[in-house]
């Protein structure tokens, strides 16, 4: 059976490796307010997640994607069965668009403002596979996987919630921070709609058999 995480992956790069070398596609695909609010160019909100500043910011998103996606991928199949994988999908499509909400409101008319890159989407991928297996080891860049996820999380949206408010390093951590956000509350919401697993229960009972 086909991958999605393999589909949305192999996609990411092919459009992201043109974009480094054709400046028009990344014009016509970017995350730019202005276009938005004006042309009513709504697309921007999905199409900007399959272009990226250059290799390594590429590989980095596509690198952690493909290690968190696989996982959860299968969750979401063991979960909802046969629209486990639509629904994989439907998580990733949303969380670009909801992850730059908040920043289309601050840069609505802002002519100088831009943002590429799928990292809101793939901060709710990782933080849906934090949510539904809480005590998986992590780890980030020099420290090995040793960090449980129910630990990482919280550190993260914290560091994120304050880069974003500090601002200056041309990194929209807003949308991670949303992102990781909206891969929660998607795993909720549907979970809590179509099937009779609790995910909020789960999450506190693997994390209360971590300590005991």
């Amino acid at each position: 059976m086909f991958s999605i995480t393999i589909v949305i992956l192999i996609l990411t790069c092919i459009v992201s490796f043109t974009a480094f070398s054709n400046q028009k596609v990344i014009d016509d695909l970017i995350f730019y307010p202005p276009a938005i609010t004006q042309r009513n160019q709504w697309y921007r909100f999905i199409t900007n997640g399959v272009i990226h500043a250059d290799i390594p910011h590429l590989a980095f998103n596509m690198f952690s994607f493909y290690l968190f996606g696989n996982f959860v991928e299968k969750d979401f199949m063991y979960l909802f069965n046969e629209n486990g994988k639509i629904l994989f999908l439907a998580m990733y499509i949303t969380a670009l668009a909801v992850c730059l909400i908040p920043t289309y409101f601050q840069h609505k008319d802002n002519y100088h403002y831009r943002s590429l890159g799928a990292s809101g989407a793939v901060s709710a991928v990782v933080f849906a596979g934090i949510f539904l297996n809480p005590t998986i080891k992590i780890g980030l860049i020099i420290i090995p996987p040793i960090i449980p996820g129910f630990i990482f999380g919280p550190l993260y949206l914290i560091l994120s919630a304050y880069m974003a408010k500090r601002g200056g390093d041309h990194i929209n951590h807003s949308a991670h921070f949303w992102g990781a956000v909206w891969g929660i509350v998607f795993v909720i919401i549907t979970c809590l709609l179509l099937t009779e697993f609790n995910p909020i229960t789960n999450f506190l009972a693997q994390v209360r058999d971590y300590f005991s």
